[in-house]
């Protein structure tokens, strides 16, 4: 009884914590977008935020015009697709690693990335227009991953294995695909517009774009949100999963559909941005835990603050705007390094 009664106490005291710990998230998350108005050649301060903001709907007071048009067509999509794209990698990076049980696990690995990057690319070679970029990016991811899954169902081996395997290899084939575009591209002209696209940058986002990539964000991010709690069965040995009466091959398939449409919308958004769907979820979960009930939420938010500061950093380190894909790569890879040499728990 005692023992039970303990328990009860510890189980609400972790629930309190979670609790003031999302809201501190969240706060902290709000403070980075508000301050992120600050950044840039034109700097808006909290108060021309908020009448900018309020002049779409009939404030009449003092603002400058120019204020107005660089806080809805400017900064607002920017700022809101660093939220989304953060979010998004950062969530299906923690689901791909709870689904494979590989905690070195990221979007890229079943060449989400790579195929949205050659669709984009053979795109751009083409002369398409923006939003034909951004489709043949998201046909691109969603093609690779096909190919993964459906070469990965002829292995005899085992089904995660194979699948790893299978996008590492898709990866190698659309790296190659990129390489031979850029090598027939015009070096003058489209050479430039690929290489600044694989680089990853929020540059050129606008209200269209952010729209765009929206729609499948907010759907694949509602997707995982309702089954987070499943993804903890999915940690578990397949026979011991089975035994349970749980449908592995239809959660992972939902999972695996849901994590593929956040990376490549977010491909298609921002280009190239690494290490967010790696570094997040471990940072998460020496927050919340192993919980995925919980790990969902917290790294959606850390994920989504991340990319908000990485994009201020790339806009505000020097006189001239870095590529966000690289301000991402120099912040993870000594990341990665420690998660490789650290000790074994």
């Amino acid at each position: 009884m005692l023992n039970h009664h303990f328990e009860v106490k510890q189980e609400a005291a972790q629930r309190r914590r979670y609790g003031l710990l999302i809201t501190g998230l969240l706060i902290f998350l709000f403070t980075a977008v508000l301050l992120s108005f600050w950044v840039g050649y034109y700097p808006l301060s909290p108060s021309q935020v908020v009448t900018a903001f309020l002049s779409r709907f009939g404030y009449e007071g003092e603002i400058l015009p120019q204020a107005v048009t660089i806080f809805w067509n400017i900064r607002l999509p920017r700022i809101l697709s660093a939220v989304f794209i953060g979010a998004s990698l950062s969530t299906a990076g923690a689901a791909y690693q709870g689904m494979f049980r590989n905690p070195l696990v990221s979007p890229d690995i079943l060449g989400v990335s790579s195929g949205a990057s050659l669709g984009a690319a053979f795109a751009i070679l083409m002369g398409a227009s923006n939003w034909l970029i951004q489709l043949a990016a998201f046909a691109g991811g969603t093609a690779a991953v096909a190919a993964s899954y459906l070469i990965s169902r002829r292995s005899a081996h085992s089904r995660t294995l194979s699948l790893v395997l299978t996008g590492s290899m898709i990866m190698a084939l659309c790296n190659a695909g990129v390489t031979m575009i850029k090598y027939v591209a015009d070096p003058n002209d489209v050479l430039q517009q690929i290489t600044f696209w694989l680089m990853g940058s929020l540059t050129k986002t606008d209200t269209r774009a952010f729209l765009w990539s929206f729609f499948p964000m907010a759907a694949g991010l509602a997707a995982i949100f309702l089954l987070r709690w499943r993804i903890n069965l999915l940690t578990l040995d397949e026979e011991e999963a089975k035994s349970l009466g749980i449908n592995i091959r239809l959660y992972r398939l939902i999972l695996i559909a849901a994590s593929t449409l956040l990376s490549a919308a977010s491909v298609c958004l921002g280009g190239l941005i690494g290490w967010g769907g790696l570094m997040i979820p471990h940072m998460a979960r020496a927050l919340v835990g192993a919980d995925y009930g919980r790990l969902i939420p917290a790294s959606a938010m850390l994920g989504a603050t991340y990319l908000v500061l990485m994009d201020d950093l790339a806009r505000s380190l020097l006189s001239m705007e870095l590529p966000l894909g690289v301000v991402t790569s120099i912040m993870g890879a000594p990341f990665f390094v420690s998660l490789i040499i650290q000790k074994k728990e």
